[in-house]
């Protein structure tokens, strides 16, 4: 589960999850529905793998989001589909998507940046949350 919430002038994403590979996806999610208004709209026409090293579960989800920022503005790659695996060392990620169609993928926000401000990957409630701010 993941929701949008306002933040003085940016925006936060928060996602709840029973483990953290669920939490990591749900993070993705949410940065996607801050990106587009619709992302049921995304086909998953291409396929990535991904990994990135980091023991530190925070920095960890800054990098992955910061890395599907990237592959969006940089690629044009509209990613919303995600499996997770994530260790002591990292994570790893098949991801699902399509290039970036403006007449098919209405912009809800521009995302200019995943910031430090209030992040954190946490245990909560028998499960994780997982807090982030976003430069829009």
């Amino acid at each position: 589960m993941h929701e949008l919430y306002e933040h003085t002038a940016d925006l936060g994403l928060r996602a709840t999850a029973p483990d953290l590979a669920t939490l990591f996806a749900e993070m993705a999610r949410c940065l996607v529905s801050a990106m587009v208004e619709d992302p049921t709209a995304v086909r998953p026409t291409t396929e990535m793998r991904y990994a990135i090293s980091c023991a530190d579960r925070e920095l960890l989800l800054a990098d992955w989001l910061r890395e599907l920022l990237r592959l969006f503005e940089e690629e044009h790659l509209l990613l919303a589909t995600f499996d997770v695996k994530v260790g002591d060392s990292g994570l790893m990620a098949s991801l699902w998507g399509e290039t970036y169609d403006p007449e098919r993928h209405a912009l809800a926000h521009e995302v200019k940046a995943i910031t430090y401000h209030e992040l954190k990957v946490v245990e909560h409630a028998g499960g994780w949350l997982a807090e982030v701010i976003v430069d829009i």
